[in-house]
């Protein structure tokens, strides 16, 4: 199972490629750059799944970073050769499958992941989380959420 996952920003956002265990990619690019990329991954790996975080209203007003945030969600969505397959995975998901509390922070979700899947290393020695840096961390957290999701009897 091979999942490309992202973690959408207005301007930039985070993505990690989840394959046998392991962060196998990751990293953060400007939209535009991510997009390119999501568009090849698209047409040459078949055997990849897009999921995405998305947003979730909790009743509290927004701003135009949120609507920002969800046309790029959209755009990645359409860029993908099957729309409709894109997995759409909510935070609170994510920290309740990896922190078992919606109250996780970015540093319980980050330590939870590499309990889960192992410490970065070093370049000499790289872990299965090397080179996971910044929004990478939350895009490896849907990635794995997505992963158990897909697993998990209907």
């Amino acid at each position: 199972m091979r999942i490309l996952a992202i973690d959408p920003g207005t301007t930039e956002s985070g993505w990690c490629v989840l394959a046998e265990g392991a962060a196998i990619a990751s990293g953060v690019l400007p939209n535009a750059a991510l997009l390119s990329y999501v568009t090849g991954v698209s047409l040459t790996r078949t055997d990849t799944t897009l999921a995405i975080e998305m947003i979730a209203s909790y009743g509290m007003a927004v701003g135009r970073e949120v609507f920002e945030t969800v046309w790029w969600i959209g755009r990645f969505t359409q860029a993908w050769h099957s729309p409709e397959a894109v997995m759409r995975v909510y935070r609170q998901d994510v920290k309740l499958h990896l922190c078992k509390t919606p109250r996780a922070k970015d540093a319980n979700v980050r330590q939870a992941l590499i309990d889960l899947i192992g410490p970065q290393g070093t370049k000499k020695q790289p872990g299965p989380t090397y080179g996971v840096k910044s929004h990478a961390w939350a895009a490896l957290g849907v990635a794995v959420t997505a992963a158990h999701q897909m697993t998990e009897p209907a």
